[in-house]
Parts: C-alpha cells; sequence; structure tokens
C-alpha cells in the first residue's frame, strides 16, 4: 500500500472481527515497531503482545470498562523505560524521551498494521500499576498505551480535521 493510502485509511476501528492475525503478520508489526527511531537509538520502550483472553478481559477493567479491548485478536502495551533513558538523558530521558521512544515504535507498529489490511485503536485512559500488574511487567516500565489490533469489522467513518494552518506557524 502507498504511504498516503496507509495514512488516508489508518483510523480507530472499536469493532473486531472474530479473525485471528496471521503470525507473519504479527512479527511484521513487531519488526516495524522495532525499527523506530528512538534517542541516542536506546530502544527505551518494552512491548507485550497479549492474546490470552483471560489477560485482554483483565486490560478491560484496567482500562476503565473498554469492552472492545478483550474483542480485539490482539493487544499490544507500550511501556516507556525511563530508567534505561535517563542514565543518558537524565530528567529530560526519563519524563519525554523513554515516552517518545514508546509512542513513535506504538505509531509504527499502527501504520505497518494498516498496511496490511489490519486496524487498531489507541487506548490511553488507563490505571498504569493495574495494567502492570496484569502483564506481570517491572516496576522500572510505565505503560504509555494499549493498542488494540485486528480485522476492522465496521465501517470507516470520515474523519473531520481542522485546517493546518489552525495548528502551524510558520517563520
Amino acid at each position: 500500500m502507498e504511504f498516503n493510502e496507509v495514512i488516508k485509511n489508518r483510523f480507530c476501528c472499536r469493532d473486531f472481527q472474530e479473525k485471528k492475525i496471521e503470525p507473519e503478520k504479527i512479527q511484521a508489526i513487531l519488526e516495524a515497531a522495532s525499527s523506530a527511531p528512538s534517542a541516542g537509538n536506546l530502544q527505551a520502550y518494552h512491548v507485550f503482545a497479549v492474546s490470552d483472553e483471560k489477560k485482554k478481559k483483565e486490560l478491560v477493567r484496567a482500562a476503565l470498562g473498554q469492552m472492545f479491548i478483550a474483542e480485539a485478536p490482539l493487544v499490544l502495551v507500550f511501556c516507556a523505560n525511563p530508567e534505561k533513558s535517563s542514565a543518558k538523558y537524565g530528567e529530560r530521558g526519563k519524563n519525554l524521551y523513554s515516552i517518545q521512544d514508546a509512542t513513535i515504535a506504538a505509531v509504527f507498529a499502527w501504520l505497518k498494521a494498516v498496511d496490511l489490511g489490519l486496524s487498531a485503536c489507541w487506548v490511553g485512559a488507563f490505571d498504569e500499576e493495574e495494567v502492570k500488574e496484569i502483564l506481570g511487567a517491572e516496576e522500572i516500565l510505565k505503560p504509555v498505551v494499549i493498542m488494540t489490533m485486528g480485522y476492522c469489522g465496521e465501517e470507516k467513518e470520515e474523519r473531520r480535521r481542522e485546517k493546518i494552518e489552525k495548528h502551524l506557524n510558520y517563520s
């Protein structure tokens, strides 16, 4: 798929078909995430891939009851590793760069999923501590996004976007 088509086709799908994602597609998505740029090439993040039904239901609870999480065939949880980044970049690495590293990796994964004919949804509302407990994540990790993935079962709605001039200062 051409890049402009990927951008155009990306949207937040919250209704997934009961169809498993092929292992080679999951691998390609994870490789895309791994190829994302990161501060100092530290790759200060960790990704949890969740397909276990029980864990997905627990993530629903941690994410304020967003039921579509349990319905997605695959849930990727991107966690920042603030300690890894702060070792090189201090407070800015801890509070910003590690979070940027995890979110850029998440965006790369999402765009690759769209390129492969899948859909995803970015979930940012959740209890971090509860998510870490569900995943058995190390204490040093900071969950920053839960991303659901699968074959979409809903029609894409037209997105309203503000004109770029509203968000741009150019000098």
